[in-house]
This record gives structure tokens, sequence and C-alpha cells, in this order.
């Protein structure tokens, strides 16, 4: 058994160099100014945490190598060689985590395979998605969530217009940029859902459900945190709504998206 873990040890180490390129790709992407996955850094400390919290049941198997795993050996290094070539780190980095599936089914077999399948997949939110998507993304958010603020504003009695992403009161406007798109949230909302998800005690079926109702509910909330910006400018001015309050707003945001996971977690056990 020793033995096989030194293998698996000597297997990540190399693992880990020819993917250096990819992991400093992901660190400026994590750390880049406005920064979509700044919450990518956490994915392999909370994969590392979901591993040891069946540490007591991975001990009492024995690993069964299974020679199917370098099938996605071999499909995770090839889709890596020719990320490398043509410089698209995205699909390296996912590549990574199929080389990964394929080490633990190799050399630990079936058994530890169906414990770790779940805490490896996890670091797929470490990856960050490419810009391309990342930019269209946005602004179908952003139209969507402007839309849908106006409507609110004129309903709550605050008249209101839509120019593109830019909602127009009485005595103010709002621009919904890229960072209020949304899109931020939402993708931190997905990687906390998919870990509630791992612990709820339910069917896989509701716990896709719970991790498909991340996305609506990070959009509500977002739409939430619009409208509160957008009548605190019109009512209290622009100078009040962008100071510190634009910052609360946005700690609020991820409040009201995490009581309204929790509460779909509830319903659905």
């Amino acid at each position: 058994m020793k033995k096989n873990y030194l293998k698996i040890g000597l297997a990540v180490l190399l693992a880990g160099i020819i993917y250096i390129p990819t992991f400093i790709w992901m660190w400026d992407r994590w750390f880049a100014e406005e920064s979509y996955y700044s919450h990518g850094i956490l994915m392999p400390i909370v994969t590392i945490f979901l591993i040891m919290f069946k540490k007591d049941e991975l001990k009492l198997m024995k690993p069964k190598p299974n020679k199917w795993g370098l099938a996605l050996i071999v499909l995770g290094l090839a889709i890596h060689l020719i990320s490398a070539w043509m410089k698209v780190y995205f699909t390296s980095g996912f590549s990574m985590i199929i080389l990964m599936l394929g080490l633990a089914l190799y050399f630990l077999g079936n058994a530890y395979f169906g414990k770790l399948v779940y805490p490896i997949l996890f670091l797929m939110f470490m990856v960050p998605m490419p810009m391309v998507f990342i930019a269209n993304l946005s602004v179908k958010l952003k139209l969507f969530a402007a839309q849908l603020t106006t409507l609110l504003l004129n309903k709550i009695g605050i008249p209101a217009i839509r120019d593109g992403s830019t909602i127009k009161t009485l005595h103010s406007y709002m621009m919904v940029e890229g960072p209020c798109s949304g899109i931020r949230s939402m993708i931190s909302l997905l990687a906390l859902g998919a870990l509630v998800a791992y612990f709820m005690k339910a069917n896989a079926i509701k716990k896709w459900a719970l991790l498909c109702l991340a996305i609506p509910i990070s959009v509500c909330a977002n739409i939430f945190r619009i409208t509160l910006l957008t009548s605190a400018s019109e009512i209290y001015g622009e100078k009040f709504a962008m100071g510190w309050f634009h910052d609360f707003s946005g700690f609020l945001l991820f409040f009201v998206a995490l009581i309204g996971l929790m509460t779909a977690k509830k319903i659905l056990e």
C-alpha cells in the first residue's frame, strides 16, 4: 500500500511540473483586478477538506488498481499537450482534472474512485472560464438585470426607464456595468451550492436540482441589489448610493443569496 501511495505522490509531482504554465495562468486570473474567480485559490483547500472528511472510510479500503484509469490519464495528457501547443489554458485546466481522476482510478481502483470523484470534480470551480464567454454572458446578464430592475422600480412607485444597461429615474441614473452583472456572485454561489449539495441528505436528483437553483437564486439576489442601489440613488443621491452603501449592498447580495440557497436546500430535503 505504501508503495502505491509513493507512486501516486510521484505521479502528482510530475503532473504538477507539467502543469506549471497552467497554474501560473490560473494564479494571474484569480488575482487580476475585478477578477470573477478570486475564490479559485480556495478550491484546492476545499477539495482537501472533502477528502479528509472521508478519511475514515478511505482507511478501510484496499487499493485495487484499475487499468481503465490509464485511458483517462492518456486523455488528460493529450488534451493538455494540445492545449499547451495552442496556448489554450482553459482546456488545459480541465485536462488536469481528467488526469487526476485517471490517477485515482488507475492506482486506487473503483471503490476509492467513487469516494474521490466528487472532491476532484469540485476543482472545476478553480478553472477560470474563457474571457470571451464571460464577456458575452456578462452583457446578457446585465441587460436582463436592468430590465427586471426597471420593472420592479415602477412597481414600487419609483418611475424608471431603461436605456441599454442604464436605468434612468427622475433625479438620478444607475449604470449596470460588468462587475454588477451578477456573474461573479453566480460563479461563487454555484461553487457554494456544489459544496452544500455534497453534504445534503438527499438523492442525486435533488442535489443536482439544488445546484441548478443556485443560478436563478444568484440572479434574483443581484436584481435585489441593483433595485436597492437605484432606489438609494434616487432618494438619497448618487454619492450615498455609490459610497459605503455600494460595498455594503455587495455583502447583502451574498447574504440574501445564501439564505435563498439554504431555503431551497431545506425544501428539497
